[in-house]
């Protein structure tokens, strides 16, 4: 086979048609076409993305959450401006599209009815903005930070630093607790018992100091201390303060009851064991021995 003989060749494969979309002629030459200016598209979101977009929004301290946003929904609107201008590159007309398009959702629109519906719940995340990347979210029982919202799905890392694929719906039809929505402060309760025999001016000073003493406190609102009942063994007392930073919830807590037991112990306050007094009263007469002879 000579050299011109391959160049026929190869050029009969490329324009070989494959399908046709109306009255257009789709061949591996153009299904290439279509692929390279689509993938230049891609390459340029991602582009935008790291060198220019990111600097820009940085340089207006705008926050993270909408910088995200910002650049997700660019990033949207360049991938659509390259399918346009790459299928009207090989010449087929969109409105010949939308009419196979909508044909072909009467028959599949079932099966791609969960798709569907993750891709608005997307959207709505993006525009509406319930969460955003970098809230403390709670979804199932499942807590974490928002990572990534994608089209299909949501990236949340787990406290155990484990990532979490949660479905674009979830966020929309069941209840999310945000942490980190609107308003960043949060209220933490402390519950403790003291000693009955314990001076009670002396408690809720000492309960007072911790709270204050714990740099991450708020002193807005004031940190409260409660007298909550009177339990079996016990006084039952509840501190209740304020932190501005959700994701360190568990660590405060964990901090505020060390320091209640160091406040405790310089104060001579006791944290008594649960007691029950257990009193057995016999009301059947015992029999008495009776020896033999």
């Amino acid at each position: 086979m000579t050299y011109k003989e391959i160049l026929n060749y190869a050029d009969e494969m490329l324009n070989f048609t494959l399908f046709n979309i109306n009255t257009n002629a789709i061949s591996i030459a153009e299904l290439f076409k279509f692929m390279v200016i689509l993938s230049v598209f891609l390459l340029f979101s991602r582009m935008l993305k790291k060198r220019f977009l990111k600097n820009l929004l940085n340089r207006f301290h705008i926050e993270e959450g909408l910088q995200f946003t910002l650049i997700r929904i660019s990033q949207y609107i360049i991938i659509s401006i390259g399918f346009i201008v790459a299928f009207q590159f090989i010449g087929v007309d969109l409105s010949a599209l939308a009419v196979i398009f909508g044909f072909l959702s009467v028959g599949i629109g079932f099966g791609l009815q969960n798709i569907a519906s993750n891709f608005i719940s997307g959207l709505i995340l993006l525009f509406e903005r319930p969460i955003r990347v970098g809230d403390r979210v709670t979804v199932s029982d499942k807590e974490g930070d928002v990572m990534n919202i994608n089209i299909r799905s949501t990236t949340i890392r787990s406290l155990n630093n484990i990532s979490i694929i949660v479905p674009n719906s979830e966020f929309i039809s069941s209840p999310v607790i945000n942490w980190s929505h609107g308003d960043t402060r949060i209220r933490v309760d402390l519950d403790v018992g003291v000693s009955y025999n314990s001076n009670l001016e002396v408690v809720l000073r000492s309960l007072k100091e911790v709270a204050l003493e714990n740099k991450e406190v708020l002193k807005t609102p004031e940190p409260e201390v409660h007298f909550v009942s009177f339990g079996d063994s016990s006084w039952d007392m509840r501190l209740r303060v304020w932190t501005d930073n959700p994701k360190r919830y568990y660590y405060l807590r964990s901090d505020i009851n060390c320091a209640i037991v160091k406040k405790f112990r310089e104060n001579n306050i006791e944290i008594p064991f649960p007691q029950r007094d257990l009193h057995v009263r016999s009301t059947v007469p015992l029999p008495t021995r009776v020896d033999k002879e």
